[in-house]
């Protein structure tokens, strides 16, 4: 062990551990001194500011700032010569299949079936293990792969896809399980016709049991007297779900699902850890990350934006959803 180095990091952890507390005490007892001088009247619009300012003033430099930073970088080269649209122009051409649009096209295939497959698996999981005595236990499984990270969960589906000539004992658990039927292993994650789907399917494996857990929570905000009745009336399973529940955890859904889209659309790690983007599985984030790897800054800070671009519409439409939602409450 260094002892120099632990005895010279010794400073930095007092500071840490006493010099946090007591600026955060200091900038509580100061701010609600300052907030005494006002009048009475203002002190109750101006408060909640004190409180929010730090939390604001972080948000501003850590995100905000980087935004409008990267947004004024995508329009300069490298050497710093201003290009106006040049790098959207450069990533944008030639379509099809050229410069970002196969990692736009795959973050369509992410958009579509990620969110759809885990809705509708996560919503069944929901339905089919409610109210039933191995409920928590079925639940905790189902939602074991939210608690390992996602780079994890890759090298995880990264090995069950793994492959080995056909005669050739197979390592990978799919490959293992087509060679019982007797059928021939494929290369899961290294054919462009099927390897978006197989990182698809591994993605999806890892946030069902988000959308369970969420869902599951909404259906049993439904009051069981409604749904008693409805049975007394003479409703089949079927036709309650379909009348009552689905309609009833709608704001829900939506919800999860503008979630689920934000994700599809900052995929990353699974599509790095796994592929690194090639056999035709790149996606905005991986583009950005390798522009960024070999230099290209300029171009990276377009692709940078043009994924903001993508994101932020389905921000404003959560956060109306959410508003919606506590206004019926």
């Amino acid at each position: 062990m260094d002892f120099s180095q632990l005895l010279a990091d010794i400073p930095t952890l007092v500071g840490v551990i006493i010099g946090v507390p007591v600026v955060l005490a200091a900038y509580i007892v100061g701010g609600e001194y300052l907030v005494r001088l006002l009048p009475d009247k203002a002190r109750p619009s101006v408060r909640p500011w004190i409180w929010v300012g730090p939390a604001l003033a972080a948000v501003a430099v850590f995100l905000v700032y980087p935004v409008f930073g990267t947004a004024f970088s995508s329009f300069f080269d490298n050497q710093g010569n201003f290009v106006g649209l040049s790098n959207y122009g450069h990533e944008l051409a030639g379509f099809p299949s050229g410069g970002a649009w196969i990692a736009i096209r795959d973050n369509v295939y992410w958009l579509v079936l990620f969110t759809l497959l885990v809705l509708i698996i996560g919503l069944l999981f929901a339905v089919l293990t409610d109210r039933v005595p191995y409920e928590s236990a079925v639940k905790s499984l189902i939602f074991m792969p939210m608690a390992i990270s996602f780079v994890a969960l890759a090298l995880i589906w990264k090995f069950m896809y793994s492959y080995q000539p056909p005669g050739d004992p197979q390592t990978g658990t799919i490959n293992a399980i087509l060679g019982v039927f007797h059928q021939d292993p494929r290369l899961w994650i290294q054919d462009p016709n099927i390897a978006n789907f197989a990182l698809i399917a591994a993605g999806v494996w890892g946030y069902v049991g988000f959308a369970m857990v969420i869902l599951s929570a909404a259906l049993k905000g439904i009051p069981g007297d409604l749904l008693e009745a409805a049975r007394v009336d003479g409703a089949g399973e079927l036709t309650i779900f379909r009348r009552v529940i689905f309609p009833l955890m709608m704001p829900t859904i939506v919800v999860v699902g503008t979630t689920l889209v934000i994700f599809a659309l900052k995929a990353f790690d699974i599509v790095y850890v796994m592929t690194n983007g090639n056999y035709d599985t790149d996606v905005l984030a991986n583009r950005m990350y390798q522009l960024l790897k070999v230099g290209d800054n300029a171009p990276a800070s377009a692709v940078a934006i043009i994924l903001v671009a993508a994101v932020i519409p389905v921000l404003i439409f959560n956060l109306r959803q959410f508003r919606a939602v506590e206004a019926r409450r």
